[in-house]
């Protein structure tokens, strides 16, 4: 089963529960993904709807944020639902050490040198990690690789 049919079998299950948070945040996610397959042109597959999902879950983290700051809770608490429902459509999390070693395989096999480099590590580590890592960690952690700080 692909990762947008278990999406659209969740929905069906929602809307015969009646639950109502949870089938709106589904049709967010579907319509995110429909969305992005008219930009394209083409049908997404698994990856394509993790990029999606791994998007939604970072704008939601963003707004929850943002609503605290603002002392807005109730709507703080919406975004939190949201987001931790999106996770559920995530691949699991990579560990540190796992990640650790695959920046060390982009930097053996790009032969990165220095900074300048860093845009071609972190193409290479993109696909390798979507949806199982946050990427603006990895950066970090590539910066850090290679420039030693």
């Amino acid at each position: 089963m692909t990762l947008k049919q278990r999406i659209t079998d969740d929905m069906k299950a929602a809307m015969r529960a009646k639950d109502g948070a949870r089938l709106a945040a589904i049709r967010l996610l579907l319509a995110a993904v429909k969305q992005r397959e008219i930009d394209e042109r083409a049908e997404l597959g698994d990856a394509g709807v993790v990029a999606v999902v791994d998007k939604l879950i970072k704008q939601r983290r963003d707004s929850h944020a943002q609503y605290l700051a603002a002392g807005r809770h109730d709507l703080a608490e919406q975004e939190q639902f949201e987001a931790d429902l999106l996770s559920a459509y995530l691949p699991q999390r990579l560990t540190d050490a796992e990640i650790d070693a695959l920046v060390r395989q982009a930097l053996a096999d790009t032969a990165a040198a220095g900074a300048r480099d860093m845009g071609r590590v972190m193409a290479w580590l993109k696909p390798h990690l979507a949806g199982r890592a946050d990427m603006t960690d990895v950066s970090a952690r590539v910066k850090t690789a290679l420039t030693g700080t």
